[in-house]
């Protein structure tokens, strides 16, 4: 459908609502000029789609100022139109959106992570000035998608993907359901066409009948409620095409066990004759067990307020019922879009709106944010449609992301409560720091006022939102930086010990200085913290280095590796591993991931020194491979049987601080008749110790029976192989 200026201004004039006709035309003038002789993939003059946008805009009610800026929003980006033009002759509002719209325009979501989570940082900065920007981008995705048929393949494929992954979860989050709906099928269209079909073809079999069924469930309620004046509006609706792809695909559920494909909906006039209306229902219907929802005692977070309840038929098929005031209906239909529509709208500003609190909270908690990646891992947490209701034990509903644990339940109510937690119960029972919590779960949590408490670095791996990561990432920040510069700095050695890359000073100053760090010591600390993951960093660090050194060794040819090994077969080894047939051959096993009998090997031939032998899965193996250099290097190796050969690993104990730890983990050793080679221990600041323990075993086996035994002693937290 081709949008046109005469059907927006018609459009304009058949409604209730006042607008600006002249400054619309106007900006509907200046944008024709500007869009002059250009035209869209599909051969269209370029001018129909900002209609397109604007008209999207009018049917939510939208104000004239942003109709103006849905004209101009490409004027900008795609023409020699200045910004301040648009300013003399519009004004500031409108130039502001126009400029925040360019400027989300020229975000790429589908680069790398790292630039896309400052990509992400860009978009919720323009939301956080003024909503209207992002409710304007979302009106111009819309159009894209529903004129997305023209594009090539891959752009078709792009578009989508960036649909699916952020802007429906934006739409979702600011309660703009339709729109949220009609872009996730005409992504899903895309993406997976045959699995769109599929879902169609069914819902098309199925489509007489169910209409059917509406017109029949419709009919049979409003014979009930008569008695309620004004007399509720009542309408049927089929779940959305995603949606049952979602539930048929991903949950592995048959098209028969979807329980809400129909649904009614009951629009009443007070909140009195909601759950008036329900008690009705339940005596008509039977109500199908825990599938009944009060979001008007606890609204979603995007102010979504209704009851739902599922409930079967004389007919034997279920279906869903909603009931909900007008009110909630426009919210439900229009979410942040209903206060231009039925009020008389808001200056687009997001401050004291606390529905909106969410955009300026993933902001505030990554202004320190040393890795930039955690943005977009926290902006996937955050705008995930599901989320779990939990209270207080005074009642107060908390809201979190499903997944979420008691720790991030601490840390939703006050820093200092998750800086002091030291236990939680849930529903009146001690609950583990783990326990993922469901809705309706009651939570209490106990705190400790010694000044020398704090969180566990464990509980970064537990936490499921942002807020407590980031808050937990301070904690140890302002707290530990003594001691987060040694477990920063030996951890980086190790690491760089692994790659095989000498620890240089001034090379070290270079990527602190790429991760945006003034000094060494600073670089340190943030891996200490876990502000800096270094598994995101090695590989760019690995690129560095190896671009510093001279070009690599020409490859050993199939002889020059036979010498190598042969100069070794002269010394009898006895490691327990056969290489390539022979099993005469020096061989040492590799400080990178120090393999176990048990363990999937390869060899490694070396110069010098024999065959190095590494586990299959180890990553220095995985990047020494990619070096064409290295391709005549590798030898097929195995574990010798009936060899008895004892080997040292090396095992990260974190426990609870107490007597006799140290004792207790000794005698679990001693009692498995195991020699220890090495113990050190030292004391972390939250409470903790951390123990690096050194054994010698004969295998994985014996290894693996050894950490059980460990994780048993009480206090324990983690025990974990290194590959020291």
């Amino acid at each position: 459908m081709i949008y046109t200026v005469d059907m927006l201004i018609r459009r304009i004039k058949s409604g209730e609502k006042q607008y600006d006709l002249n400054k619309i035309e106007a900006a509907y003038e200046f944008a024709e000029k500007a869009h002059r002789g250009q035209v869209r993939t599909s051969g269209e003059p370029y001018i129909s789609h900002p209609v397109a946008v604007a008209y999207i805009l009018l049917e939510m009610c939208m104000d004239t100022d942003t109709l103006c800026a849905a004209l101009l929003h490409d004027v900008v980006e795609d023409t020699g139109v200045e910004l301040d033009a648009i300013r003399k002759k519009f004004g500031e509002d409108v130039a502001l959106m126009v400029d925040g719209v360019t400027k989300i325009g020229k975000v790429p979501l589908n680069t790398k992570e790292e630039q896309q989570a400052e990509n992400i940082r860009k978009i919720l900065m323009a939301m956080s000035k003024d909503i209207r920007v992002i409710i304007i981008k979302l009106a111009d995705r819309l159009h894209n998608m529903r004129t997305l048929a023209c594009r090539p393949p891959e752009k078709q494929r792009k578009t989508s993907l960036e649909t699916m992954s952020f802007y429906a979860p934006i739409a979702h989050r600011l309660g703009m359901y339709d729109i949220k709906e009609e872009m996730e099928d005409m992504a899903l269209y895309y993406l997976d066409p045959y699995g769109y079909k599929e879902v169609q073809n069914a819902l098309n079999a199925r489509k007489d009948k169910g209409e059917s069924f509406i017109d029949t469930i419709k009919r049979r309620i409003a014979e009930r409620i008569t008695d309620i004046q004004p007399p509720p509006v009542i309408e049927g609706r089929v779940k959305s095409i995603y949606s049952i792809y979602k539930k048929v695909y991903v949950k592995g559920k048959n098209f028969d066990e979807i329980y809400d494909i129909y649904a009614v909906r009951v629009i009443v006039h007070t909140i009195v004759e909601c759950y008036n209306v329900l008690g009705i229902v339940h005596d008509m219907f039977r109500p199908i067990p825990y599938r009944f929802k009060d979001y008007i005692a606890t609204p979603k977070p995007n102010r979504y307020q209704s009851l739902h309840t599922t409930v079967i038929g004389r007919e034997g098929v279920p279906f869903e019922v909603q009931i909900r005031t007008v009110e909630m209906h426009n919210t439900a239909q229009y979410g942040v879009a209903a206060h231009w529509k039925y009020k008389v709208g808001l200056n687009g500003k997001v401050a004291g709106e606390k529905r909106f609190d969410w955009i300026r909270q993933i902001l505030d908690q990554q202004q320190e944010a040393d890795d930039v990646e955690q943005i977009a891992e926290a902006v996937k947490v955050d705008l995930a449609p599901d989320d779990v209701y939990v209270f207080t034990p005074k009642g107060d509903v908390i809201t979190l992301p499903v997944g979420s644990t008691v720790i991030d339940f601490a840390y939703s109510i006050h820093t200092q409560v998750g800086n002091r937690m030291t236990g939680a119960k849930v529903g009146g029972r001690m609950a583990t720091f783990d326990y993922q919590l469901k809705t309706g779960d009651i939570v209490e949590i106990m705190t400790t006022n010694s000044p020398n408490y704090g969180p566990n670095r464990h509980w970064l791996d537990i936490a499921k939102t942002n807020e407590a990561k980031a808050k937990i990432r301070a904690w140890f920040k302002r707290e530990c930086r003594g001691e987060n510069i040694v477990r920063g700095k030996a951890a980086f050695a190790a690491e760089m010990k692994r790659c095989g890359i000498p620890l240089d000073e001034e090379f070290i100053k270079q990527i602190a200085k790429r991760q945006h760090f003034d000094n060494a010591d600073d670089f340190y600390a943030a891996i200490g913290y876990g502000g800096v993951m270094l598994s995101k960093i090695m590989q760019k660090t690995k690129e560095d280095y190896l671009k510093l050194q001279k070009p690599a060794e020409t490859p050993p040819t199939e002889t020059g590796i036979a010498e190598a090994i042969s100069s070794t077969i002269a010394k009898k080894q006895s490691s327990g591993v056969i290489v390539d047939g022979i099993d005469s051959c020096e061989v040492r096993f590799a400080k990178c991931c120090n393999p176990l009998p048990g363990d999937d090997i390869v060899g490694f031939v070396t110069r010098g020194f024999g065959v190095s032998v590494h586990k299959a899965d180890c990553k220095n193996v995985e990047e020494q491979k990619k070096n064409p250099a290295n391709a005549g290097r590798w030898i097929n190796v195995k574990w010798a049987s009936g060899q008895r050969v004892n080997y040292q690993a090396t095992l990260d104990i974190v426990a609870q601080d107490r007597t006799a730890l140290a004792a207790d983990i000794t005698l679990a050793i001693a009692a498995s008749r195991i020699p220890i080679h090495e113990l050190n221990a030292h004391n972390l600041k939250n409470g903790n110790a951390n123990i690096s323990l050194t054994v010698e075993i004969s295998g994985v086996e014996q290894l693996k029976n050894i950490i059980l035994k460990l994780k048993k002693i009480d206090g324990v937290v983690s025990v974990e192989r290194t590959g020291k």
